[in-house]
């Protein structure tokens, strides 16, 4: 019997975030780049906290530009440890440093974020039929790969279970359950526009 999905709740943000965003195909490099930022730093806690604070993590973060990130200092650490408004992590702040630089290492290079991770599952979205959330995997060989590729790149915290969460979000896999209305509405938007 296929269920729907019920990881979301019933609190208003997390089920709009389930209705409106959570595996709909991004293509775009900085927003990916963003979203694995953000799944980084869920590592250890709920994914409803890192939505509670994205705001917040978009503001301390300057919107989430790489390069301005890239040149944080020692006083950028302490100014964002001492912000209550986001997970103050040392190891996670200073990995957002780094997988922007690294980031910015790969478009110098000229190998675009986006057109990277879509690699890893052929260029469009996987669209898994799973029937109930115990059916849906942790990680994969897809997140395996692209998780040992960015750690090669120099990015940190992104372990194949993070990098699946990530790869969930963002559309490479359609992991909507089969009896979940959304799941036929995002098959439709497996094509690249």
């Amino acid at each position: 019997m296929s269920e729907t999905c019920t990881w979301q709740g019933t609190e208003p943000i997390y089920v709009d975030y389930h209705d409106t965003e959570w595996g709909v195909p991004e293509y775009d490099g900085r927003t990916l780049w963003e979203k694995l930022i953000l799944d980084g730093f869920q590592a250890g806690l709920s994914w409803i906290t890192i939505l509670k604070k994205r705001d917040n993590f978009r503001e301390a973060f300057e919107g989430f530009d790489p390069d301005r990130i890239a040149r944080y200092t020692e006083s950028d650490i302490e100014r964002l440890l001492a912000n209550p408004g986001i997970v103050r992590s040392r190891s996670k702040i200073v990995a957002t440093i780094g997988n922007a630089q690294a980031y910015l290492d790969m478009e110098a290079r000229g190998e675009a974020f986006s057109p990277f991770l879509w690699s890893f599952v052929g260029g469009s979205p996987i669209q898994n039929e799973f029937a109930t959330m115990a059916d849906v995997p942790a990680k994969t060989a897809e997140s395996e790969a692209m998780s040992k590729a960015l750690k090669k790149r120099g990015f940190k915290f992104c372990g194949p279970v993070i990098v699946y969460a990530f790869m969930q979000a963002t559309g490479l896999v359609n992991d909507h359950l089969t009896g979940c209305p959304r799941h036929a509405v995002i098959k439709a938007m497996g094509t690249q526009p």
